[in-house]
């Protein structure tokens, strides 16, 4: 839940780490700035008062008892139990097993539940069940029409009925004409204040309805109101887990964070952008790992998976393994663009490469991977302007093709030749593999989906 919770925790505590590199041992000091940035960010997050004297005191307690291990450097020692502090903080995951269940979404207007549902929908379909949305919102306007299109995009049946005015009735009707679906979301309607005709309503779906788990859906930008909600729809239905919505945007988060507390559900779901693909499973071990720029291989892994299962499935003429036979040609490199562009944004997707998020992020201008994700676009532009040929043998694009190249794509020469210096670049880096066996690749990737799962402290 917390992309934008701790966001800002984790560029101000990365900086206030480092500080302490080439230190053997901490003093009050030390651990005492290490607390007040923890503090100072959470309060700015809007999380509740109380949550952040009892993590930051918690923090200072074990880095003033506790003396680094042999071997170990103040720093890495600090982190460490920063990292665990957080993780316990955050809590685990939503328990949701791959297996046939039905889960009822609750939550205020505006809070992302249509949109939420459709996205879960297609999570589960992605594991290999078959899943279905029932809409029983016959109060808001344009309800019915947002739930279809999401789902239609989504690829997974869909329930509802824009004349209905009885969602109760509505639901009834929506799990008997999905009934053959193994997840059933059901979406129910939303108000702008928790009034008790929306409660009542709820109460009387989940009655009809029967879920298997019940889904608080809360907009990562909400405040301290978020307890008030999380104890209303906990007292009427029962609150199993957490979804935190729209946290691409610029929200702070924190009351989120407090509706879990509130609550003692658990994160379930992180939104982390606009499209029905833009939601990920919250894993506490790789998220935290990932707020402090340590990577989250777990998550990559699956993105990395899905890319290319839609790449191939796009594609059926070319494989991935081509990569490491013959040449490397514009083609394969128009390829793999967009097998990246399918990953998500590139913020997001190096950030979970140990190394390559956190602290580096943190030195690049805030547009910096726009700019990239523009020129991938302008990448595929221009070659949208080039021969068969000279997709195939870039070798041959001399000065006069490069203007032809420019012309026609509406840039300027300077974007054709560092569009064929990227491909040089990308051409060395995948001659490294192709002396690698089947064997070998598949080892490799084995050992970096398993890291992906496990304590970047190796505990």
């Amino acid at each position: 839940m917390l992309c934008m919770v701790l966001d800002s925790l984790g560029g101000s505590l990365r900086k206030t780490v480092d500080a302490l590199r080439g230190k053997a041992r901490l003093d009050a000091d030390d651990v005492d700035e290490v607390v007040r940035e923890i503090q100072r960010s959470l309060l700015a997050a809007d999380v509740e008062v109380g949550l952040v004297m009892e993590l930051s005191e918690q923090i200072r307690e074990r880095a003033l008892a506790d003396d680094p291990p042999a071997g170990t450097s103040a720093r890495d020692h600090v982190l460490k139990i920063v990292y665990e502090a957080l993780v316990e903080l955050v809590g685990e995951s939503t328990t949701l097993p791959l297996e046939p269940q039905t889960i009822l979404l609750a939550g205020l207007q505006g809070a992302g539940k249509s949109t939420s549902a459709a996205k879960i929908a297609w999570w589960f379909s992605t594991k290999g069940l078959r899943s279905a949305v029932v809409q029983t919102d016959t109060h808001r306007p344009g309800a019915y029409e947002q739930s279809r299109e999401m789902a239609e995009r989504a690829e997974v049946a869909f329930y509802g009925d824009p004349e209905a005015d009885d969602a109760v009735a509505l639901a009834r009707e929506g799990m008997a004409a999905v009934g053959d679906a193994d997840v059933t979301i059901v979406d129910t309607a939303g108000r702008h204040a928790l009034e008790a005709e929306l409660i009542e309503e709820i109460e009387a779906i989940e009655t009809i309805v029967e879920p298997d788990a019940s889904l608080l859906v809360i907009d990562a930008a909400i405040g301290q109101e978020a307890s008030e909600q999380a104890e209303r729809f906990d007292g009427a239905i029962g609150i199993d887990g957490v979804v935190v919505t729209k946290l691409d945007g610029t929200a702070k988060g924190g009351g989120a964070l407090t509706a879990v507390n509130t609550s003692d559900a658990s994160i379930a779901f992180l939104g982390t952008g606009e499209t029905v693909k833009d939601i990920e499973r919250f894993e506490p071990n790789g998220f935290i790992s990932r707020l402090l720029g340590m990577g989250d291989l777990q998550q990559l892994a699956e993105r990395v998976e899905r890319a290319m299962a839609t790449t191939e499935a796009a594609d059926e003429e070319w494989s991935p393994e081509e990569l490491l036979e013959g040449p490397f040609t514009l083609n394969d490199m128009r390829q793999q663009m967009q097998t990246m562009q399918r990953m998500g944004p590139l913020d997001q997707v190096l950030d979970m490469i140990p190394g390559m998020g956190g602290g580096l992020m943190d030195q690049l201008p805030d547009d910096a991977m726009d700019v990239t994700q523009d020129r991938l676009v302008t990448y595929d532009v221009i070659m949208d302007s080039m021969t068969a040929a000279e997709l195939e043998d870039p070798s041959i694009i001399d000065r006069s093709r490069i203007d032809r190249i420019a012309h026609g794509a509406g840039t300027d020469p300077a974007a054709v030749r560092e569009l064929i210096d990227q491909h040089r670049m990308m051409e060395r880096a995948i001659g490294q593999f192709q002396g690698m066996g089947e064997g070998d690749m598949q080892r490799m990737m084995k050992r970096l989906q398993g890291q992906g799962g496990f304590d970047p402290f190796g505990d």
